[in-house]
């Protein structure tokens, strides 16, 4: 058999009901008029545990083109919390609905497909890549889908996310789901390791290749886990960045060549004033970082690429220790959205910055491959059943959680479970 080869699911018995309770499925199929979720509210934005709250809401229904999937589980990224939070813009203003429901990531089962959908039925398994777009433009036919005027992220940009029973998505975001992974496991990667994979394969010419060099912010968290692996499946080097001593073990252990702590350097934050002798207090610092990171790659060899999220607190120091005709590439700003930089080195030094958003179905198709050949692991670290989805937003937002991706139980009743047959056996009896 095929390696993840799709099986049917057997016929069982179900009650028809308006509304199930979490962990209780309804017979294949079968969209109940409503459903539990964790919604968001304008008039309740704020931190995660104030902002979402349980509701009972319509269950969504779908276009022709779209399909309803049933949520098993769901994965835990910081879209959430900018959701709840309302910032850098409120959600609100873009989707213009009443209520939100955050979750850019997750597995499930097709439970309903629009009359144009040819490529899922009901009963199949899969995750879900979070990029949506209406498909008519030049860039959606030819070009780059990510560059579509109409481009949006699930579950962030859209009214609809995976904290719930039900969630509503383009036929073209599902892909099929590792059947080697738990529900939990196959819930928590899709969209940190996407992005991931765009950032170091997605912008020409300066795409990831064997030999090459590569600083990684955050090297043990979601996106940093998978750019280690990806850039070590390479053949290329990562050199990764922690802020705990204790997750050098976890990121040396994924394949990266070395590993730094940048709390040793105190070269963070906003660029000071250029010439002023706080100027150069930084410029030594950073001088003493990027030998250090000479201390990995060789004597004079600056680093390829940056992978670069954290923002504000680490640019300047990127755009120093890239080599000439080496490219920093941006996704995020977890630590602040004002990046400066010295841009003398920028046009002398003649590097690209470049900034990267998720991907477009071709490139987490092609991650998603890795993910069913075995090559990379999910680095999953935390599961947190259902009622505790704020938490671990807070505990995120707090920078209190472990190494790797976190995932949340939702349809799957417990952890550990691979097939529908097993959470129906593990389902709550009434």
């Amino acid at each position: 058999m095929a390696l993840d080869a799709p099986k049917t699911i057997a016929p069982y018995d179900a009650p028809i009901k308006d509304l199930y309770e979490i962990g209780e499925m309804p017979p294949l199929g079968h969209v109940p008029r409503q459903m539990y979720a964790w919604a968001i509210r304008r008039e309740r934005q704020g931190e995660p545990d104030k902002a979402m709250q349980l509701e009972v809401v319509d269950t969504p229904t779908i276009d022709s083109n779209e399909v309803l999937v049933l949520v098993m589980a769901a994965g835990v990224n910081y879209n959430g919390i900018w959701a709840g939070l309302g910032v850098p813009i409120s959600m609100f203003d873009v989707h213009k609905q009443p209520y939100h429901i955050a979750g850019s990531d997750a597995s499930g089962i097709v439970w309903a497909v629009g009359d144009k959908v040819r490529n899922w039925k009901v009963g199949d398994q899969v995750v879900i890549h979070c990029n949506q777009d209406d498909g008519n433009d030049e860039e959606c036919n030819g070009g780059d889908p990510m560059f579509s005027p109409t481009q949006r992220i699930w579950g962030y940009e859209t009214p609809d996310g995976s904290f719930a029973q039900f969630t509503r998505v383009q036929a073209q975001q599902l892909m099929p789901r590792p059947r080697h992974l738990t529900w939990e496991e196959s819930a928590c990667y899709t969209l940190t390791l996407a992005t991931a994979y765009r950032m170091l394969f997605g912008h020409e010419p300066h795409e990831l290749k064997p030999g090459m060099n590569v600083l990684v912010w955050g090297a043990s968290g979601g996106l940093g886990s998978y750019a280690i692996q990806l850039i070590n499946a390479a053949g290329a080097n990562a050199i990764g960045v922690i802020s705990d001593e204790d997750k050098r073990e976890f990121v040396m252990g994924l394949g990266a060549k070395g590993v730094l702590n940048r709390k040793d350097y105190s070269c963070w934050g906003q660029l000071p004033t250029v010439n002023t002798p706080e100027y150069k207090e930084w410029f030594n610092e950073v001088r003493r970082f990027g030998k250090a990171i000479w201390d990995i790659t060789g004597k004079g060899q600056n680093v390829d690429i940056v992978f670069e999220h954290p923002g504000e607190s680490t640019f300047p120091v990127s755009t120093f220790v890239c080599k000439k005709g080496g490219m920093v590439v941006i996704c995020a700003g977890t630590t602040g959205f004002n990046c400066t930089f010295d841009v003398r080195y920028m046009w002398m030094h003649q590097k690209r910055l470049q900034g990267s958003h998720f991907a477009h179905l071709k490139q987490a198709a092609a991650a998603n491959r890795l993910m069913l050949e075995r090559r990379l692991d999910p680095c999953m670290s935390e599961v947190f059943p259902w009622a505790e989805i704020p938490d671990a937003h807070v505990k995120m937002l707090r920078n209190q959680h472990k190494p790797g991706n976190m995932a949340v139980l939702v349809q799957a009743p417990t952890t550990g479970l691979r097939t529908f047959e097993d959470a129906l056996e593990a389902q709550p009896r009434g």
